[in-house]
């Protein structure tokens, strides 16, 4: 069994259905609960994201709004355009302002489990390369 499985799987705020809405902008298989829903009185997206290991999201921006993770299970990765990549465990924050380029998932051994908090629009970009991610040290 790979590393964190039963922990993401079993986590708290659900572990969801497979992610079909967004497959196209995953490289690997990912897994959506939706918690919140934009609608005439909250104009935020509450959603638990959960990642196989080596799954993770294109290249992305976020317009008119922005972007919380708080990561609940797993270990994963955070990179922005032009900066080196974190590893994410459970209880890291990452607070993403509008605007900038960036991309989370899986690390290549562990599942990965985040709550995403969205304002605003996403601008779905260019896969992660396989290069790109081989190359992260973890």
């Amino acid at each position: 069994m790979p590393k964190n499985e039963h922990e993401v799987k079993n986590d708290l705020f659900g572990f969801g259905d497979m992610n079909v809405a967004f497959a196209k902008y995953f490289v690997g298989t990912s897994y959506l609960n939706g918690l919140v829903s934009p609608d005439d009185n909250i104009d935020v997206n509450i959603s638990n994201v959960n990642f196989e290991p080596g799954c993770r999201n294109n290249w992305h921006i976020h317009h008119n709004g922005f972007q919380i993770l708080l990561v609940t299970a797993g270990e994963g990765w955070y990179q922005e355009e032009g900066k080196s990549a974190q590893l994410l465990k459970p209880g890291d924050v990452v607070a993403i302002h509008e605007g900038v380029k960036h991309w989370h998932g899986a690390t290549k051994d562990s599942w990965f489990s985040h709550i995403a908090i969205t304002k605003g629009t996403s601008e779905w970009c260019e896969e992660v390369d396989n290069g790109t991610y081989n190359r992260l040290s973890e």
